[in-house]
């Protein structure tokens, strides 16, 4: 019975015709009924229901939907009366919440309620949390779908409770291959973002209008902080988290932009010195990936100029909102916080038809506000550690600017480097452990794909995975003076990727960095290092902030006519702290 089931869920999975479909679950169906109540039965049952569910959902033939959706009600009903004979609290929950989520699916919003919140009772009961946070999100759907917001709120915010108590169970059931961590659990916290920007009074209702932003935006690091913890299968990589202030109350000179892209529309959540603002974009989530992936695509391509109507729509959708309240505000940096597709194009590519972005603002990205430490750069007896390859090893070509790149760094801050032979583990592991590095610079080749095992620096004898790097880096996060600013030259993300992208944007939180700078291509290798190069002469020779150092390095290269494609300087992101 459970394997025929599989095989119907398998089926169910690779889109295969419903008979594929029906033909083990009626099997599964008709076995599960000869055999004795017990725990395994039921969930038999419950397996079967949910199954006949989907197909109702997807099938087009309305007289095979109503008969698969009977079918579902009949194996429910016989999991919940089997679960309730012998006493488990568990399957019943299941079994109950699942004939909700039917009842719901017709729209019969009253029987819905109650079986959902039977459900909760016998969840509670049992002590089941994986399922409680279910049945929570679900009677949030119902009560909004029948007009109570205020009851919806509500419980979704026990959702994102029992969620936040659960999170390293999920992470390890994906992990385990049982569905994508933020595809499971990701609409609970976006449906309730979602409700409070919808139910957020006018901007004239001064405190209850900033409250709902405040919260929906804390709704949305929640996640973000999660799906870091998830990624690098770390529950520490974040821990930083609870010492730290707000990044958005340490500047008076930036503006942070909070997107948060829905089904049917992107809304900008702004922090502005008077406090919190939002702008709602009509442009549906669909539209706005496809977009961004086009961008990506161009900016790769030097020899034209085919990306500018694509880097021009963004910028219409993402600062075009706000940009006449900018006009009169000493704002020198915006902050992105992005998510989805938005994680994986440079924002100072974006273009307002006349100029780009990171020409009128500097521009920083991170991946939670809640994540970064926002102290200035301490440059006072700023140690180095620098290092790198020039030479072609293990497939990869030669980097012949290395040198130049490594030599420019050194001339102005000295410390220590490590260039090809001497580029290996241990003897970066050594250097880490034995000194206190305020910039650490690495300039190999890297990749970051889905999944961080597969992510890597390249050293002269191997490879350096993300969690080699979190633990040979992130040594020092807990010293009295951390890493200041990791500097990974030369490195690529998976194109098109968001979780790729979450390698990037995570590697300095992990290794315990306040910063990092990054690419998200691989870079000329001449104008890499004429970028850094000067970076860092302005850091050193200039009490700018590192959001303006690097705006200042853009803007050079912007104004030779040979590297002003964003293909040459848009690459390169600067991470998490922009201090």
């Amino acid at each position: 019975a459970r394997a025929f089931a599989n095989q119907a869920r398998a089926a169910l999975r690779a889109g295969a015709p419903a008979a594929a479909v029906r033909a083990p679950l009626a099997r599964a169906a008709a076995l599960a009924a000869e055999l004795p109540a017990s725990h395994d039965t039921a969930y038999l049952m419950i397996s079967a229901g949910r199954s006949y569910a989907r197909l109702a959902r997807g099938d087009g033939d309305a007289g095979a939907a109503s008969a698969d959706l009977a079918e579902a009600h009949r194996q429910l009903t016989r999991a919940e009366a089997m679960s309730t004979a012998i006493g488990d609290a568990r399957a019943r929950s299941y079994a109950l919440g699942y004939l909700g989520a039917l009842y719901e699916q017709q729209r019969r919003f009253d029987e819905a309620l109650a079986l959902t919140r039977r459900a909760l009772f016998a969840a509670q009961q049992a002590g089941a949390p994986e399922s409680l946070y279910r049945w929570h999100w679900q009677l949030g759907r119902v009560l909004r779908a029948s007009g109570d917001s205020a009851g919806a709120i509500a419980s979704y915010r026990q959702a994102v409770t029992v969620l936040a108590e659960i999170r390293y169970e999920l992470a390890q059931a994906s992990a385990s291959g049982e569905g994508s961590f933020r595809d499971a659990i990701g609409p609970v916290f976006f449906e309730l973002v979602d409700l409070l920007l919808a139910t957020a009074p006018a901007p004239s209702d001064v405190a209850v209008h900033q409250a709902h932003l405040a919260e929906a935006r804390e709704t949305l690091e929640k996640l973000k902080a999660a799906e870091l913890r998830d990624y690098f299968r770390d529950e520490c990589v974040d821990q930083l988290d609870a010492k730290l202030e707000r990044l958005d109350q340490v500047s008076k000179t930036v503006i942070v932009i909070y997107p948060v892209v829905l089904p049917d529309r992107l809304e900008l959540i702004l922090t502005f010195p008077s406090g919190l603002r939002r702008a709602t974009v009509a442009v549906s989530g669909e539209a706005l990936t496809a977009e961004e992936r086009r961008l990506l695509i161009l900016l790769e391509k030097r020899t034209t100029r085919e990306f500018l109507p694509h880097a021009q729509r963004i910028y219409d959708w993402l600062v075009r909102p706000f940009e006449a309240d900018l006009a009169g505000l000493a704002i020198d940096t915006l902050v992105f916080v992005p998510d989805g597709a938005l994680r994986t194009i440079p924002m100072s590519a974006l273009h307002d038809g006349e100029h780009f972005l990171i020409e009128r603002y500097a521009v920083a990205t991170t991946p939670g506000l809640s994540l970064t430490d926002p102290r200035p750069l301490e440059r006072e007896n700023l140690a180095v550690f620098s290092s790198g390859l020039s030479e072609a090893v293990q497939g990869f070509p030669a980097l012949e600017h290395v040198p130049a790149e490594l030599a420019a760094l050194r001339a102005l801050f000295g410390g220590k480097e490590l260039i090809d032979a001497e580029f290996r583990l241990p003897r970066v592991a050594g250097e880490l452990e034995q000194n206190d590095y305020g910039i650490v610079h690495v300039a190999t080749h890297a990749e970051f794909s889905e999944d961080p095992q597969s992510s890597f620096l390249l050293t002269y004898d191997g490879r350096l995975t993300l969690s080699n790097l979190g633990e040979t880096v992130g040594r020092t996060r807990f010293r009295e003076r951390p890493i200041e600013l990791l500097t990974l030259s030369a490195c690529e993300t998976a194109q098109g990727s968001d979780r790729a992208a979450l390698g990037l944007a995570g590697v300095a939180i992990q290794a315990g960095a306040r910063s990092a700078l990054g690419s998200l291509w691989s870079v000329n290798d001449a104008a890499a290092t004429e970028l850094l190069t000067e970076f860092y002469r302005e850091l050193k020779e200039n009490p700018v902030t590192k959001a303006v150092a690097l705006q200042r390095a853009q803007r050079k290269l912007i104004a030779d006519a040979n590297r002003r494609h964003p293909f040459y300087w848009s690459a390169f992101l600067l991470i998490n702290n922009w201090l």
